[in-house]
């Protein structure tokens, strides 16, 4: 028997008996210790259960994509917004030949059929049993629940690759990776139907109200209609979480009866997701997202992505933000603005899979898509709180949220008050995973060196600085399941701020100018449009206002960023960058 004719008939016996002929060695690829505070082992996952994976495979040029990011979008480049299309994305982000052909490789060996689940071919999805995944990972695939999460999780503390795949494969979905997802809204209180206490904007006093006219008053945004039908702003769904065309139209009719109240978003689905209209099926956060896009960006065509299938067994967060973006890249015409208001902690990620998350992102906002996230809702130290101490509050190890924390993200923080103070509860902080990019090195460096020596949070002071603006949050009048009540949260500031994204996109294309794009090179370029927010101190809802915290101050500040937005100084700027 010839050697060929050996190799063949050895990778079918391999095959039918399940086992690899590829190298024995394994080298761990991810791994922790434990489950993160408020996970529970059930016990070993059922062997015979499909495992749906998903397998990010190393892209060949992703720092030169980076460079050419940079470029696009730092104001006086010789190429500043030449936006990219799908295909030099893909140039850059597609994995090498090597790298699919030792994929490839691995694959037949293991009798695996992988299916492609990214335009940019960078992400691949295999469906095995529990067992062979057990066998293929070195893993131990558990069942996990959290008091959190309606659903359970499936995962493992390690999973390792065979060493030919080392260096070709970043990330293998689900495995390490422990994430609960929550909108961002800190507070709901209800009104029962029965018309706000008083008509003031101002949220200091408790019966303060934000309404669109409140903020087309404070920030100066016109209501004159959007008339480009190519700009749209995406609301993202998670979490089972639904956005209904019957409250819309009660919020139109009662805070912007000059906007017809038959006006609706389009539906977007990934992952079979839904939209059901039956009663009680509102969402505070979808129905917040949706009435304050449609009521702040008038005339924008406004579409919201639901992710996810309803009442699914396993709830997956990471796999639903992961197809989302990719479901965007793979658009021929994106979406101009993204406005996301979920996120968890950045560490829960782990590094791996939060830098393979913030580089799809980066092809994405260098199509020239804003995308926007929520800080966050517990100030300084909530992405770090564990349920279980005695006091969280003396927890000083201050960590900000993703997908906020990424590079390529505009990470939008809340404010309270007229004037304008920034929340106790704006989430901001340092990343441990991303350094401090280019564009916000200078406004950071300032903050630092005011800082006081004897402070006494820990953070990483190289580390990428969020929020990067911020808008009032607090007290948002919505309607949910037929009910007017008050929201709170960043979740608030940020469809409220890619609003005013879209709005001033909708006038450069009127024009015939290329959209905003990836914005933060742009935002810290034109601090003049900005108010500065220098009061404030995010020690977050529940820890006493002495509470060692982060203090807004002149300048860029992790609570605030650097302020809150001036419409038309804002838009004089996109127009003269």
């Amino acid at each position: 028997m010839s050697f060929r004719a050996l190799l063949a008939f050895l990778v079918i016996l391999s095959v039918a008996s399940g086992l690899s002929v590829a190298s024995e060695r394994m080298v761990v690829q991810h791994s922790r210790q434990s489950a993160p505070a408020g996970f529970v082992s059930q016990g070993a996952a059922p062997a015979t259960e499909t495992l749906n994976i998903r397998l990010a495979l190393a892209s060949n040029n992703l720092a030169g994509l980076q460079q050419k990011l940079v470029s696009v979008s730092t104001p006086g480049s010789s190429e500043f917004r030449q936006w990219l299309s799908k295909d030099e994305v893909t140039s850059y982000v597609q994995p090498s030949a090597e790298t699919v052909a030792a994929f490839n490789t691995w694959a037949s060996a293991n009798g695996i059929l992988p299916g492609a689940t990214s335009p940019h071919g960078d992400w691949v999805s295999i469906s095995v049993p529990v067992s062979k995944a057990n066998t293929l990972f070195a893993a131990k695939f558990e069942v996990f629940t959290h008091p959190d999460i309606k659903s359970n999780l499936v995962r493992t503390l390690s999973v390792s690759l065979p060493s030919e795949l080392v260096g070709h494969v970043d990330v293998i979905h689900p495995s390490t990776d422990f994430v609960h997802t929550s909108p961002r809204v800190a507070s709901i209180q209800t009104h029962k139907g029965r018309p706000p206490p008083t008509k003031s904007c101002d949220t200091s006093v408790g019966s303060g109200r934000i309404t669109p006219a409140c903020l087309q008053d404070l920030y100066g945004i016109p209501s004159t209609p959007a008339t480009q039908r190519n700009n749209s702003l995406v609301v993202t769904g998670f979490s089972n979480i639904f956005a209904e065309t019957a409250d819309l139209s009660s919020f139109l009719k009662q805070f912007r009866p000059d906007i017809p109240s038959n006006t609706t978003f389009s539906l977007l689905s990934v992952d079979n997701g839904e939209n059901p209209q039956g009663a009680g099926d509102g969402g505070g956060e979808a129905n917040l997202d949706i009435q304050y896009t449609l009521g702040i960006a008038t005339g924008v065509p406004i579409q919201f992505l639901s992710a996810g299938v309803h009442n699914a067994t396993f709830e997956d967060f990471v796999q639903d933000a992961l197809d989302t973006i990719t479901f965007l890249q793979g658009a021929e015409d994106p979406p101009t603005v993204v406005s996301i208001s979920y996120g968890s902690r950045e560490e829960d990620f782990g590094q791996a899979f939060a830098t393979k998350i913030c580089d799809a992102l980066q092809g994405l906002t260098a199509r020239g898509v804003s995308v926007l996230a929520a800080s966050g809702d517990e100030g300084a130290r909530g992405a770090t709180v564990n349920p279980n101490a005695t006091d969280p509050c003396l927890q000083n190890n201050f960590l900000p949220e993703f997908p906020a924390a990424c590079t390529w993200v505009t990470a939008v923080g809340a404010t309270v008050g007229i004037p304008e103070k920034a929340a106790n509860f704006s989430g901001g902080g340092f990343s441990v995973f991303f350094p401090t990019p280019d564009y916000q090195k200078t406004a950071v460096s300032g903050f630092l060196h005011a800082l006081p020596q004897n402070f006494s949070g820990t953070f990483n002071k190289t580390g990428r600085a969020i929020p990067d603006v911020a808008m009032q949050g607090v007290n948002y009048e919505i309607v949910n399941n037929n009910v007017t009540m008050a929201v709170t949260g960043t979740s608030a500031s940020t469809p409220a701020f890619a609003s005013i994204i879209a709005l001033i996109n909708d006038r450069l294309i009127a024009a015939g100018k290329p959209v905003l794009g990836f914005l933060n090179p742009f935002l810290y370029a034109s601090q003049s449009a900005f108010t500065d927010i220098t009061v404030g101190h995010n020690s977050g809802l529940v820890c006493p206002a002495s509470t060692p915290a982060f203090d807004a101050t002149t300048g860029w500040d992790p609570l605030s960023g650097v302020g809150t937005p001036l419409f038309d100084k804002l838009l004089a700027a996109a127009f003269k960058a």
